[in-house]
């Protein structure tokens, strides 16, 4: 039964994730007098850690899950309040919460994330990661796997496909290259050795890998095989938990069934074509399929290459959808093609008072040239900080700039265990075929690519330490001329850093 409003506080803030608990210490640090309250479903709230400023734009920290006390307790003017939301009601600025609680709102930021795009929904052999939770599930179910499908071409299939061992990978990517969000085929190139080779840490035997630098050709099986020996950890996701870290697969063992050592093939330029069961297979005569696969796996999976696989789970890690669910009912938010809430320059959305930031959201201002979003820990960090401090402006009536973070594209994480760092357009998006691209590489020790456009650096790929990133970053943000240095810039036996001081 509706109760009526118990609070209106100045501030409410719903999701305890990145964004939005980058936002609540933004307010509360800004205005201690107001009064402020977190609505999350779950217990654990992510916080940033060990924050550190790389360079004017690059920036490192870590993710760490925190009971939301540990919030409580740094700003007293904060509530939280757990339960999930179940109804927004614009007119009246109320928000619902599942546990049949109604509080009222003078500006409201969203922050509720986003969860992953699964290949089937309610299938049990599909199973979605995006959170600890989910990682957990991964991981009993991996355990006694023998053989495991992954599909996507994102950061989390990357990582899964590296640190899962004792199990048959088999990774179908809709790409001619892996690893297509982050970098392009040269890139994936001086990564795919690290499937075969023994992690870093610890020493065993290294046996060779097969693999095809370019498109196999006609007729040619498209897959390399990898074998390697060693131990690995990892981590997974549910309804309403927030998104992994970027080390997510520390501290948890990513072991399959199998003794043997661990074989990834990839299957190229390829989607899911069906999802099917032993029994549906037993009955539809028309699926061809090796004979040592027939009846054994309790799920198969057909491609659009034509092959079809059968294997014990399939790990779903085809990018994310915002989680609007419970604000859009009633309301007339503005949506964009990806589903996510339009924000203006001042992260506001279409309805009067209500902002939003992280995953949930889609930056609809004239981007900076540099710039694109990309659903990423670095920027629900950056959104949420900027977004606090819009609220923040209004309620004060002070004019406030876009900030300087939206200016160039970076991010900073990690790949196969090799730092990657990436700037601008990275990949080229959006550039037309007038930009160029110059490539060093030292094999198992560092890629790096920059891309020019009218002989301007507008975006670079480092993999490996290569020192570079303030220089290059430099160099991208303030458009200089580069024509008369193309040759030197990555010469490997100039200092480029002293060239541009």
């Amino acid at each position: 039964m509706d109760h009526g409003k118990e609070k209106t506080f100045q501030f409410v803030i719903v999701g305890g994730g990145i964004a939005g608990v980058t936002c609540v210490e933004q307010l509360s640090s800004q205005m201690p007098s107001a009064d402020v309250a977190l609505i999350t479903a779950g217990p654990h709230i992510k916080a940033v850690t060990n924050y550190k400023q790389v360079s004017k734009t690059l920036e490192e920290f870590e993710v760490e899950e925190l009971p939301s006390c540990v919030l409580e307790e740094r700003f007293p003017n904060l509530t939280v309040i757990h339960s999930a939301v179940k109804s927004l009601i614009t007119q009246s600025h109320t928000i619902k919460t599942a546990d049949g609680r109604v509080f009222g709102y003078e500006k409201l930021c969203i922050c509720s994330g986003s969860r992953p795009k699964l290949l089937a929904q309610d299938n049990p052999y599909v199973l979605g990661i995006r959170d600890t939770d989910s990682a957990q599930a991964f991981q009993k179910r991996l355990a006694k796997a023998k053989r495991i499908v992954v599909v996507g071409n994102g950061g989390i299939a990357l990582e899964l496909v590296y640190e899962v061992e004792g199990c048959e990978v088999i990774w179908a990517v809709k790409d001619k290259a892996i690893g297509n969000t982050f970098f392009d085929a040269g890139a994936a190139q001086f990564l795919i050795p690290s499937l075969e080779a023994d992690k870093p840490e610890r020493a065993a035997p290294c046996k060779r890998l097969r693999y095809t630098t370019e498109e196999p050709a006609a007729g040619a099986p498209q897959t390399f095989t990898a074998d390697r020996n060693s131990m690995a950890h990892g981590s997974a996701p549910t309804e309403s938990g927030s998104a992994l870290g970027p080390d997510w697969h520390e501290g948890i063992i990513l072991r399959g069934a199998e003794p043997v050592s661990h074989r990834v093939s990839v299957q190229y330029e390829c989607e899911v074509a069906k999802i099917f069961t032993c029994e549906e297979l037993l009955t539809s005569p028309q699926q061809k399929l090796g004979p040592e696969n027939v009846g054994t796996w309790p799920v198969y999976i057909q491609l659009t290459n034509g092959k079809t696989f059968g294997c014990d789970f399939i790990v779903s890690a085809t990018g994310v959808v915002p989680n609007t669910e419970p604000f859009l009912h009633g309301n007339n938010f503005a949506l964009t093609d990806d589903a996510g809430l339009q924000v203006d320059d001042h992260m506001m959305t279409s309805e009067p008072d209500i902002y939003a930031a992280g995953d949930v959201c889609t930056a609809c201002w004239k981007h900076s040239p540099l710039w694109q979003q990309m659903r990423l820990w670095t920027q629900a960090r950056q959104m949420g900080w900027y977004a606090g401090r819009c609220m923040v402006a209004h309620v004060l009536s002070e004019p406030i700039e876009l900030d300087f973070c939206f200016e160039l594209f970076s991010h900073i994480t990690k790949f196969f265990n090799y730092k990657v760092v990436l700037l601008g357009k990275y990949n080229g998006q959006g550039l037309g075929p007038d930009h160029e691209l110059l490539v060093r590489c030292t094999k198992d020790q560092e890629y790096v690519k920059v891309v020019l456009s009218g002989g301007k650096m507008v975006g670079a790929v480092l993999i490996g330490e290569t020192d570079l990133e303030e220089t290059f970053e430099n160099l991208i943000l303030n458009q200089m001329d580069l024509t008369p240095y193309r040759e030197e810039l990555l010469n490997p036996n100039i200092d480029i850093e002293d060239y541009f001081d």
